[in-house]
């Protein structure tokens, strides 16, 4: 096929899918950048991953050719190409993947010929400028020779336009795990004349060199475990990828990626809010610009899929995106927010391909700009301190910022490692990296970057492989079902608290007292996915009854159902009767459909942001957390109550139709990106309003969720509000259970009828009063020379200041006060004390308050200058087991050894010659 030279991305990124249509390929839309079903990865980060399972062999599709335009995330673990944003003309953390894909079908011969005629014919790209690299063999593989003869054969290329390289450069793997394979680049060459003397050295910075276009991947291999052996795939298949910024460049002649029309308005979107000209170069400015422009597409992306900027796994890759980009828009000038006026641009520019983009525009817009006023506020504190610290360092001639002093920035302030690196930098300064990452590891990021070995168990997968097929489910029209064991997992757990681990072994046969993973053909087990928590119920044969209290799909295809032999024992090939817990599941169906009620009356109330973020249902629970940047008011409560229950009374029925995904969408179905869609979904109607895509089971009409009543409603995370609900005989329990505490309430405050909140109010009032006497007597017990109470000691605000010593220039007074003291009361009469020792004075007094210590430190600004009270309590604390900090002038700790009290307020003077001396 020959077509003309394409002038345009969308024109070039529609050639390339035409092409493989037209050669028997189906046409696969993009997936989520959020990998469904797959713990290794944090983002799809080449275009093969959507089909992972397809090469090993996991999952089958109806084709065995694809081809697809991939949205690809490359940020962390093997692939990060942070760093090199902005300041190369090649890289960016967000770009699309152009590929073509045989499952078993073609090889080598087919794939070689493909790429080699779209590029010189159907874009027309002059041979003259290209060369072809192969695997010239290393680590026990040997040198793909095959492919050089195709190459020869397709192209007439000799051996010096065909060149071998090695297993880092013509090696491909996806990650630690996965299917790999040798395989083939093609390289272009931007510039005047093509020297294959150049090939190896990296672009310059202007983009003029060598650059790889196209990797052809031989897909051979499987590696199932970090470090593990390479297995053969069961059929040879072939993974391609070429970046469409890449092949954009070429077709539009140009050498930086950001030139061409994916890239170049962002970038002079950002120039337009500096107010400075963008003139392609590798200056700070520049730089700063493709900054902006590369991480607003991967903030406007990863927002449309529901992740939003936070501290934890991706919600913190994307903060930190989003940080770095504010930070470089700082550097410009910028003294506005911003960021979320470029992210529309992405919206405007890329909202027809991607659909997503335009749905969940005002989504973006709103957590942008929250985000950035947020980290405004933040930044300038941040700044200050780095000043300050600079100065301290630049008077003691130090050249590394120190690991705790980094690790504070990024837990207090959200600066990110990176960011505080690049602060530094430009003050000629270092930062301890690896001694920051500990402290942010030790400070228990325990929800942080997703772990890349991880990997489903052998025993899984050996379970899989048993099965001819995939486990049938037929949970939506039977609670019941006869089936045939397949395979027996016994689970052992090893180890004690965070160290336990469950140990699984394939067995033929468990007795009463294992516990189990059982694995049959078919089942009406729901295993948990999609925020519905797997089904209980029983498995049972003469004499045999397994109790299963989860069912769990650890992998495409495969359903385990997670028990305890009570009776009898179980065998592989044995028939088996399973049971689901029918009252169990039917709650679940309750509180499954309203989520989707639930999801549409928030919308209707508080506008089309409020997107479904996650949600758990069960037989007890019904969690709905949507995107939302405000608490909401009693009123809106109310209203979506409201909403909620008038569409239940209605009693629609419930209906559900299996349809090809585009004829869904076009019917309105709404999708849930944190789910897993494939090529045919199953569709939802309750009303014509609530039509959404769903795996999950459900109510037979509406009117079977009952009641549904809001328990609580609050913040999760930035902009992400969780609302947590009850429906059916919950929502009665939950009424009776208010109903009976508001009796208990009215019974203690001899409260009649409705004067209930008259009462409390009263009581509460009353109690306030008495605090302030309590307050006022302790003032004066403490201040007055009252007598000492449990240890403390007494004596009045004048006796107290003859213990004062002076150290270093400044009066240091440390005292235990009388136990009991509240930490306010404390907190004044450091205040007190520290201002009658003079303008350069320290205080701590401590005392012991139930079964706990606290401590309260007040330095006078003229002494915080060299002796800051923050630092100085965390050493005190440290000796009554507790942990504390604060301002450089005041500072409150607290610890669970009371014993140690006392040693810890002696230590205080030697805490402070310490901190002077250093």
């Amino acid at each position: 096929m020959s077509t003309a030279t394409p002038a345009s991305s969308d024109q070039i990124r529609r050639t390339f899918l035409e092409f493989f249509a037209q050669r028997g390929h189906e046409v696969v839309p993009s997936a989520p950048l959020v990998p469904q079903n797959d713990p290794t990865l944090m983002f799809v980060n080449a275009g093969m991953v959507p089909f992972k399972d397809v090469f090993t062999g996991k999952d089958k599709r109806p084709y065995q050719r694809a081809a697809s335009s991939q949205k690809c995330i490359r940020i962390s673990g093997k692939h990060n190409d942070l760093e090199n944003v902005g300041v190369t003309a090649r890289h960016q953390t967000f770009f699309e993947m152009l590929g073509n894909f045989s499952f078993g079908d073609y090889f080598k011969e087919d794939a070689i010929a493909f790429a080699w005629e779209l590029l010189t014919k159907g874009y027309d790209v002059s041979p003259s400028r290209l060369v072809v690299t192969i695997y010239n063999g290393e680590g026990g593989f040997p040198a793909d020779d095959e492919a050089a003869a195709i190459w020869r054969k397709v192209t007439g290329f000799g051996d010096d336009r065909i060149l071998r390289l090695g297993l880092a450069d013509n090696f491909w793997t996806m990650g630690d795990v996965g299917p790999c394979g040798p395989c083939s680049e093609i390289h272009f060459f931007h510039g005047n004349e093509p020297d294959v003397s150049r090939f190896g050295e990296e672009p310059r910075i202007d983009g003029t060199g060598w650059t790889e276009i196209w990797n052809n991947v031989f897909m051979q291999y499987e590696r199932t475990e970090k470090d593990g052996p390479l297995v053969p795939l069961p059929a040879p298949s072939i993974d391609t990828g070429m970046g469409l910024e890449r092949i954009a460049s070429v077709l539009q002649g140009v050498t930086s990626n950001y030139d061409t029309d994916l890239l170049r308005g962002l970038v002079e979107k950002a120039a337009e809010l500096s107010g400075k000209p963008y003139t392609g170069s590798s200056a700070d400015d520049d730089v700063s610009m493709r900054v902006i422009a590369d991480h607003a597409r991967t903030t406007a992306f990863l927002i449309a899929e529901g992740v939003m900027p936070e501290r934890q796994r991706r919600e913190y890759v994307l903060r930190r995106v989003m940080r770095r980009a504010i930070r470089h828009g700082h550097r410009l000038g910028i003294d506005r927010p911003f960021l979320h006026e470029v992210a529309l641009e992405v919206v405007r520019r890329m909202g027809e391909t991607y659909p997503e983009l335009r749905d969940r525009r005002e989504l973006i817009a709103r957590v942008t700009e929250d985000e950035e006023v947020r980290f405004r506020s933040t930044l300038k504190r941040g700044m200050k301190i780095l000043d300050e610290r600079f100065a301290e360092m630049r008077s003691s001639g130090e050249r590394t910022l120190p690991a705790a002093a980094a690790a504070d920035l990024y837990t207090t302030y959200g600066f990110p490692l990176d960011l505080t690196q690049v602060i530094c930098a430009e003050s000629n300064f270092d930062v301890d990296v690896p001694g920051a990452e500990a402290v942010i590891h030790g400070a228990a990021e325990a929800d942080g970057p997703i772990d890349p070995t991880a990997a489903v168990d052998l025993a899984h997968r050996s379970a899989r492989a048993a099965l001819a097929h995939p486990v049938v489910f037929t949970g939506y029209e039977h609670e019941e079902g006869d089936s045939e064991i397949v395979a027996i997992i016994r689970v052992e757990v090893q180890g004690e608290g965070d160290r336990a681990r469950k140990v699984r072994t394939l067995v033929e046969h468990a007795d009463a007292g294992a516990a189990v993973e059982i694995v049959v053909r078919e089942t009406p087990f729901y295993a948990e996915s999609g925020g519905q928590v797997g089904d209980s119920g029983e498995v049972t044969a003469d004499g045999v009854r397994v109790e299963v209290t989860d069912a769990q799909k650890p992998l495409t295809g495969l359903v385990v159902h997670e028990g305890v032999v009570r009776e009898g024992a179980i065998s592989v090939g044995q028939r088996v009767h399973l049971a689901v817990d029918h009252a169990a599941r039917s709650a679940t169906r309750r509180n499954h459909s309203a989520t989707h009620v639930l999801h549409w009356a928030l919308r209707k109330v508080l506008g089309e942001h409020a997107q479904q973020k996650g949600s758990r249902v069960g037989p007890d629970i019904l969690r709905f957390d949507f995107t939302h940047n405000r608490p909401l008011t009693r009123e809106e409560i109310s209203r979506i109550e409201d909403l909620v229950n008038e569409k239940v009374l209605t009693n629609d029925r419930v209906t559900t139709e299996i349809l090809p995904m585009d004829e869904a969408r076009r019917r309105g179905a709404m999708a849930i990106f944190e789910e897993k869609y494939g090529d045919t979904v199953r569709m939802l109607t309750m009303t014509p309003e609530v039509v959404e895509l769903c795996g999950g089971t459900h109510a037979r009409a509406l009117g079977d969720i009952g009641l549904f009543k809001i328990t609580s409603e609050g913040g999760v995370a930035a902009g992400v509000r969780r609302i947590m609900a009850t429906t059916g005989l919950n929502a009665l329990a939950y009424a009776r259970n208010v109903e009976a505490e508001l009796a208990r309430a009215r019974q203690v405050a001899k409260a009649q009828g409705g004067d209930l909140a008259e009462k409390i109010g009263k009581i509460v009032a009353h109690e306030r009063e008495l605090e302030k006497k309590i307050a006022e007597l302790e003032r004066r017990i403490l201040e007055g020379g009252g007598p000492a109470q449990g240890g403390g000691g007494g004596g009045g605000i004048d006796a107290m200041l003859e213990d004062a010593r002076e150290i270093g220039g400044i009066k240091v007074l440390a005292r235990r006060v009388p136990d009991g003291t509240n930490p306010g009361a404390l907190r004044d009469l450091a205040e007190k004390l520290r201002d009658k020792l003079g303008d350069r004075a320290a205080v701590l007094l401590g005392a012991a308050v139930g079964d706990k210590a606290q401590l309260a430190v007040m330095v006078s600004k003229s002494a915080a200058e060299r002796l800051k009270a923050g630092e100085l309590i965390k050493p005190i604390a440290r000796i009554v087991g507790g942990s504390g900090g604060g301002r450089p002038d005041m500072a409150q700790a607290g610890g669970t050894d009371v014993a140690q009290l006392d040693a810890a307020i002696a230590a205080t003077y030697v805490e402070v010659e310490r901190a002077l001396a250093s």
